[in-house]
């Protein structure tokens, strides 16, 4: 493979070598950094939901046995 390479134009490999692999490869790139995008963002939505349900249910357990000790 370095031999090919090798009798190439500087611009061949640094430049057109990558723009051929982004459009051959682009759509699949393109898939696989919008699904990991995706995937944190459900992540992080269920973070939050989870912490805010555990908030809550401290608020009202803390606010029930304050209310218990009157």
């Amino acid at each position: 493979m370095r031999e090919i390479f090798t009798g190439l134009p500087w611009w061949v490999k640094w430049i057109a070598v990558p723009v051929i692999a982004l459009v051959v490869f682009g759509g699949l790139i393109a898939s696989v950094v919008g699904f990991v995008i995706g995937l944190l963002f459900k992540v992080l939505i269920f973070v939050a939901l989870v912490g805010g349900l555990i908030y809550v249910v401290r608020k009202f357990t803390s606010s029930s046995s304050s209310r218990s000790d009157w």
